[in-house]
């Protein structure tokens, strides 16, 4: 196994279904789960955390420890504050892990990550630390430089040439590049204007829907909108805005919507602004999260509703009731 960087594993604990749990789900079980799901890894204070697995439990950490506190009148700094010292008990438990695991020593200290939770995708598996005990496992730690090159009969890692007969790209995928790269076709608005030349500049949209110049072209994502680890989640809050927005235009007779041109500046400003996050992102080692360490704002994280998924949703269910299209144009 070529590492160039340790990944954070946290447990997944896979269990059977108890049958007898399902029985007594009441109809709405899954939205209630989500957006349970959602609050707590918002930061938001629940009585009861209706998942209860890895993901949830590092704002368990938090809760525990401003139990008894009333959170509303910590300053940001401090919250941050708790924050990074949650993030910094976290990320011992997935060292501890490690050591505790791996029988290796050497082969343990090069698996552990040392960043924050947070920097990295969090990643939960409950085979993959076992795995480097097995005899015919070797990792080769690139120290973060990734592999050398590859020839025809193995893998360069510091000059030395690892031979193989197959080898597994585990490299994961392209996240947050153009959508032209993986749509293999450009589209254009008014005038001609393609949307690539449009966000040349980073993306530009509205509520992360709709863009000035392109009528009827709608996203959905991760970019600019309220960010839910949960994706089925988000497409599941995004889906009824877009329903709405094309049931509403076929009602009032129209045939074209797109935003105005302030309303699209207006909320990229709030979206790209600075916060909590992209000061925290930073002090990370380059990634998708921060725009591969570039800290201009744009990185895959630091382009989104900043007080949180739930609250964007919200907002974008108060728009829909006052029913007037603000910041749309109907034509």
């Amino acid at each position: 196994v070529f590492q160039r960087t340790p990944s954070s594993v946290d447990i997944r604990g896979n269990a059977p279904t108890d049958p007898e749990w399902v029985k007594r789900l009441k109809p709405g079980w899954q939205h209630r789960r989500n957006y349970n799901f959602t609050s707590i890894l918002t930061g938001a204070f629940v009585e009861e955390d209706l998942v209860g697995d890895s993901w949830t439990s590092l704002f368990k950490l938090l809760g525990n420890l401003i139990e008894g506190k009333d959170h509303s009148s910590l300053a940001d700094h401090e919250m941050a504050a708790l924050g990074e010292l949650v993030d910094f008990q976290k990320m011992n438990e997935v060292r501890d892990r490690v050591s505790k695991t791996v029988k290796d020593p050497a082969t343990a200290e090069a698996l552990k990550p040392w960043y924050g939770q947070w920097c990295k995708r969090p990643t939960f598996n409950d085979e993959h630390l076992p795995t480097f005990n097995r005899p015919n496992v070797k990792l080769v730690d690139t120290k973060g430089k990734g592999v050398d090159r590859v020839t025809e009969h193995g893998v360069i890692v510091d000059g030395v040439q690892y031979e193989v007969d197959c080898l597994i790209f585990a490299t994961g995928f392209e996240v947050g590049t153009l959508y032209t790269r993986g749509a293999q076709f450009e589209m254009y608005g008014r005038n001609g204007v393609s949307l690539s030349d449009y966000w040349s500049k980073g993306m530009r949209t509205f509520h992360g829907f709709l863009t000035h110049g392109f009528p009827n072209c709608m996203h959905m994502g991760m970019t600019q909108t309220g960010f839910a680890a949960n994706f089925t989640y988000l497409l599941e809050e995004q889906a009824q805005h877009v329903s709405h927005l094309v049931s509403q235009v076929k009602e009032r007779e129209a045939k074209s919507i797109e935003p105005t041109r302030e309303a699209e500046e207006e909320w990229v400003k709030l979206v790209t602004g600075p916060t909590v996050m992209t000061e925290y992102q930073n002090t990370c080692t380059p990634g998708y999260y921060n725009g591969e360490g570039t800290n201009e704002g744009q990185g895959f994280l630091q382009t989104n509703y900043p007080d949180g998924g739930l609250a964007f949703f919200d907002l974008l269910a108060r728009w829909r009731e006052q029913g007037d299209f603000e910041g749309l144009i109907l034509g």
